[in-house]
């Protein structure tokens, strides 16, 4: 007798062994779903790897001539002063993606054709396996083409040199790749060569024919401005004829009038005249009733002269005075020269104020004439303002079309030079050599190429599969997917008859039955029902075979059980238990033989049972009498548990009567096997028919085919 582990409670009271799995890891799923669908997958890939070397080995071999340019952002300045070298910018990628773009121009290719002569080539099309039967390939007497297809040739042509053509450029540089691939090699080296050189002169010609163009604009804006120049300076000359406006250059290259001119100086004059004014008018202000005391009387040398000598007089004369009296001859002589020094002093004294004040009318007369000449140049000033306010205007736009003329013609006299020197900023870097060997097919690239793609095709249809399959793989699933508690998971058994596993104790088909029989004893509240069925979905799910184990693994616990095979469309249980099937169900349910001699022993088992019988024409007639429930209550009163064989559920109207008159009906399930949807619609039937589940039991299982990493351990309990 074995001993169990305690067993947890499930869903309705059923004790479920197996825990509900944990999240499989990505690995792990990815490894069980390529272990299932491993045949599906090594087909797919196999299938891949043959295409890709039946598609290798029927290429054409093709040769790839490779020619290096470089691309400048600018070409050398030659004419340029500041450098001839200038720096380029790597995030100017517009310029670039321009160039590649360029490279690839229809009107390239077609240059390249019509240089190499391809256009007239026959065997330049066929190499291509173009279609040469149409009339643009007709030839002449020669045997050349004709010209009235030519147009179309050379599309056609730089189509096929296009789509041959590889453009890579160098990564982090100015450098650029040009590739093209033909099955004849001298051909792929004159293309890649001729495209280069071709790209470089097609640039060439496009710079020279801007400048053509940008000198063409050029000189007819030149001519215009020069026109219009010449108006603006006649206008000007005209209206300072008219206005009579005479400007003289000035300093910094600017003009200034005479009027201006005149007066500056006048004022200056003016000012030097008020001053001169100012000064004359103190002395001769200074000089009123002093009496000879003004500066210039003081300092006058003829002045002091006659003083001095009347201060010598008045010593001798006041020396005589001394001696004699006033009318002494000598003191009278002295006194007339007194006189006339003092009347010759009057005199100097006299004309020197006279001069000082001839001077100051003088000043003052200057002073008032040069500020009449100021206040008329002022006037006119003013007037000449308002009329250069135009002759301005007309100068203005006199240096406008000046200045717009010179910037032009200097442009000009530039792309004239420029144009001239012929610079160009793309050079060869490596010419293309002849190729020696074909770069494709490549059987090793391909091969694995085929391999990735069958692995990737391969995965795919396998999560196709997996997702598209509605079996059960995994007993987690049994009870999410048709709401039935899970009893127990029978493994698979390869190699071995159910009648041998169950002879061997210690086989795994055993150690699951026990399992089963343990869930079933938590199934109601007295143990394990005494009468019960097991069906399924569909024939061969595993259902008479899991009738025979519990009838054996109930016998083993010192049952008294008896085997009830209830299939009689299909009869299968005397084929189990090794004996014959001439009485049996269908004879006691037309009523013609008793309970008693319908029981059959099965000593290799420990149990009895009780065979189908004769297949009856309408087995469905027969189980909706009352003779069934009479057979299992007799039976019921002669053994410990009965345990029926049940037909299939869908297409049968058997298995819902028979489910009717047990405890309850265990449903096997065929794992990997029958769909999800088929066994809930079976289920709904029972449910319908107010049939008791008991719970599901998985047969047929495979824990390699588990797609959520199932392993079959369940933990039974130590075995005998």
């Amino acid at each position: 007798m074995n001993t169990h582990t305690p067993i947890p409670r499930g869903p309705a009271g059923t004790a479920l062994v197996v825990a509900p799995a944990e999240q499989t890891p990505l690995l792990r799923y990815v490894w069980r779903l390529v272990t299932r669908w491993k045949k599906t997958i090594a087909a797919i890939v196999g299938g891949c790897l043959l295409l890709g070397l039946i598609i290798t080995l029927l290429m054409t071999p093709q040769y790839t001539a490779v020619s290096t340019i470089e691309i400048s952002r600018e070409s050398d300045q030659i004419v340029d002063l500041r450098g001839a070298q200038q720096e380029s910018s790597d995030a100017d990628q517009e310029f670039y993606q321009t160039q590649y773009g360029l490279l690839r121009a229809r009107s390239l290719a077609e240059r390249v054709a019509t240089q190499l002569r391809l256009v007239d080539d026959l065997a330049f099309f066929q190499t291509f396996d173009v279609d040469t039967e149409s009339d643009i390939f007709r030839t002449d007497a020669g045997g050349r083409l004709g010209t009235a297809g030519r147009p179309a040739r050379l599309r056609i042509a730089g189509d096929l040199l296009l789509d041959n053509l590889e453009i890579s450029p160098v990564r982090s540089s100015r450098l650029v790749d040009l590739s093209f691939s033909s099955p004849d090699p001298a051909l792929s080296q004159k293309v890649a060569d001729a495209w280069s050189t071709n790209f470089i002169q097609a640039t060439l010609q496009r710079r020279y024919e801007a400048n053509g163009y940008a000198r063409e604009f050029l000189e007819k804006r030149i001519e215009q401005l020069r026109q219009r120049l010449e108006t603006s300076e006649r206008a000007l000359v005209a209206y300072a004829s008219a206005e009579r406006i005479i400007n003289i250059p000035g300093a910094a290259g600017t003009e200034r009038s005479l009027n201006s001119d005149d007066l500056t100086a006048i004022n200056t004059a003016l000012s030097e005249a008020t001053a001169d004014r100012v000064q004359a008018e103190a002395r001769y202000r200074a000089g009123q009733g002093r009496g000879g005391q003004e500066t210039e009387a003081l300092t006058n040398a003829a002045l002091n002269t006659l003083r001095a000598k009347r201060a010598e007089l008045q010593a001798d004369y006041q020396r005589l005075m001394l001696q004699f009296e006033p009318e002494y001859p000598a003191a009278r002589a002295v006194q007339t020269q007194i006189t006339q020094t003092e009347r010759s002093i009057a005199a100097e004294e006299a004309r020197i104020a006279g001069s000082i004040e001839l001077a100051y009318r003088a000043a003052l007369g200057r002073e008032r004439g040069l500020q009449a000449r100021v206040e008329d140049l002022t006037n006119s000033s003013l007037d000449l303002r308002n009329r250069t306010i135009q002759y301005r205007i007309l100068q203005r736009e006199v240096d406008t079309n000046r200045g717009f003329y010179d910037a032009l013609l200097a442009r000009y006299k530039e792309i004239g030079i420029a144009g001239g020197v012929g610079v160009n900023n793309i050079s060869v870097v490596d010419a293309a050599e002849m190729p020696q060997r074909p770069s494709s097919p490549r059987l090793v690239l391909n091969m694995l190429l085929a391999l990735i793609i069958g692995c990737a095709l391969g995965g795919m249809a396998a999560f196709l599969l997996e997702q598209a399959d509605e079996a059960i793989s995994d007993p987690t699933e049994v009870e999410p997917l048709i709401g039935v508690p899970l009893l127990g998971s029978i493994p698979k058994l390869s190699g071995t008859q159910p009648s041998d596993a169950l002879a061997d104790r210690k086989s795994s088909m055993v150690d699951a039955y026990l399992a089963v029989q343990t869930n079933l004893a938590f199934s109601t509240e007295h143990g394990v029902p005494r009468s019960l069925a097991v069906t399924s979905t569909r024939p061969s799910e595993g259902k008479s075979t899991t009738a025979l184990a519990l009838a054996t693994m109930l016998a083993r616990a010192q049952k008294r059980i008896v085997l009830v095979d209830g299939d009689m469309r299909s009869p299968s249980i005397h084929h189990l238990i090794g004996t014959d099937n001439d009485r049996g169900l269908s004879n006691y349910l037309a009523g013609n033989d008793e309970v008693t001699g319908l029981i059959q022993p099965v000593a290799q088992y420990g149990f009895h049972a009780v065979t189908a019988g004769p297949v009856p024409p309408n087995a469905a007639e027969l189980l909706t009498s009352e003779r069934l429930h009479m057979l299992i209550a007799s039976l019921l009163e002669q053994f410990d548990h009965v345990v029926i064989d049940s037909p299939p559920v869908m297409g049968l109207a058997d298995a819902p009567l028979i489910g009717g008159r047990v405890d309850g009906v265990i449903y096997a399930i065929e794992s990997h096997g029958i769909r999800s949807s088929l066994v809930r619609a079976a289920l709904h039937r029972l449910e319908s028919a107010h049939v008791r589940v008991l719970g599901a039991v998985l047969t047929k299982f495979e824990s390699g085919r588990s797609s959520y990493g199932y392993e079959y351990g369940y933990g039974y309990g130590n075995k005998d």
